[in-house]
């Protein structure tokens, strides 16, 4: 399969990039550090309609292809050394933006998708719950038809960008007998509505400056207009919006295994504690050459799932290989670029340092590594 890219891809790629490195890294040690979420660079990536690099421009979006926005995401990779930042715009574009503009009616998509395009709204995505742990379907959350709308009860966690959020898009149950098939509801949630509140945020290994926490429901009414894809199909709402985030997600990991590759040739070209360069050494140079191997696997399983995300039937094996080897080819790439910085790395904001943090929570977010490989053998049949 042919992924030569075009010049206006590549133009694409550089201009991103060049953004990235020149507006959106300065203080970003200081910002994981104080686990600050900075609102005036989301906004300066939504000049670039980063948060809606697919929707189509009708909406406020930037009208890129599936292929183009991966593109555009791994540039953001490349060039930014925000890892919460870039995780926070894909959470919102990926789980909340793309699900609104693939299952959401007209007025839905034309009340919310041009502020989530351009960053004046921020998404949430409320799935997961304290004791459903990778089972995500497994809701304790209700909504209760009533007065034209419903009630919705319950509590969910880790939602990114919860503190932060102007709308939640949520899922809970509405026929709990009917579970995955037919008894799940998607619903598109405004911040201020009443019995909405979001926890404190979670205090995290990585991904700092991207802020997580809980969002209760106590008895939140909300109108019949809120629900996103229809009553009881909340299940194909969320299978295609991780098939999305599967796929695409692993974009930016790409660019920031491209950075870390960058910077641990310069060090191994340029060090030279004996007189020659430490990437003379085979101890130094193997691990440089694996790091480049796993690259190039993993960029070739992004752009494969990212071009089938709307034509195959069977994206969403495509998605769990890409999601399973990116994550934790991220994971092993950040542990070898600590190695060859030795114990420069060892140091709190140290690139490699915060790298190797945020690219833990990859194995887990978007459904863990054990839940790729259980989708992965469940096409096989088995």
């Amino acid at each position: 399969m042919d992924f030569s890219l075009s010049a206006e891809q590549r133009r694409l790629q550089r201009e991103i990039a060049a953004f990235a490195r020149g507006e959106l890294n300065a203080d970003a040690a200081e910002r994981d550090r104080a686990q600050l979420f900075p609102r005036e660079l989301w906004l300066r990536c939504g000049e670039l309609r980063l948060q809606g690099l697919m929707i189509p421009e009708i909406y406020g979006g930037g009208g890129l292809d599936a292929v183009s926005s991966t593109l555009a995401l791994e540039a953001l990779g490349h060039g930014c050394e925000d890892g919460g930042l870039s995780f926070s715009i894909c959470a919102h574009l990926l789980a909340c933006v793309v699900p609104i503009w693939k299952h959401g009616t007209e007025e839905q998509k034309r009340r919310y998708l041009p502020g989530m395009t351009k960053g004046s709204l921020i998404a949430a995505n409320a799935m997961s719950e304290p004791a459903s742990g990778s089972d995500a379907f497994a809701l304790t959350t209700r909504a209760e038809s009533r007065e034209s709308g419903y009630v919705l009860n319950g509590t969910k966690t880790f939602c990114s960008n919860g503190p932060v959020a102007d709308v939640i898009v949520t899922y809970a149950a509405t026929d709990p007998a009917k579970a995955y098939h037919g008894g799940i509801t998607a619903f598109i949630v405004p911040r201020d509505t009443d019995g909405l509140r979001t926890g404190r945020p979670f205090h995290k290994l990585g991904l700092r400056s991207s802020q997580m926490s809980e969002v209760v429901f106590e008895n939140a009414w909300v109108p019949a207009d809120a629900v996103l894809g229809g009553v009881g199909g909340g299940s194909s709402v969320f299978a295609q919006s991780m098939d999305w985030e599967r796929a695409c997600l692993g974009a930016v990991h790409i660019g920031t295994m491209q950075r870390l590759l960058d910077l641990v040739v310069t060090r191994a070209r340029t060090r030279r504690p004996s007189g020659e360069p430490v990437g003379k050494q085979q101890g130094v140079s193997h691990p440089v050459a694996d790091m480049k191997v796993r690259l190039e696997a993993a960029r070739l399983l992004v752009y494969r799932a990212a071009s089938r995300l709307d034509t195959a039937r069977d994206i969403s094996m495509d998605a769990a290989i890409a999601k399973l080897f990116v994550s934790e080819a991220l994971v092993a790439t950040a542990q070898d670029a600590v190695r060859v910085f030795g114990a420069d790395a060892a140091i709190e904001g140290h690139a490699a340092e915060r790298a190797l943090r945020d690219a833990i929570a990859s194995t887990l977010y978007s459904g863990t590594s054990e839940i790729q490989r259980n989708i992965i053998a469940r096409w096989l049949g088995l």
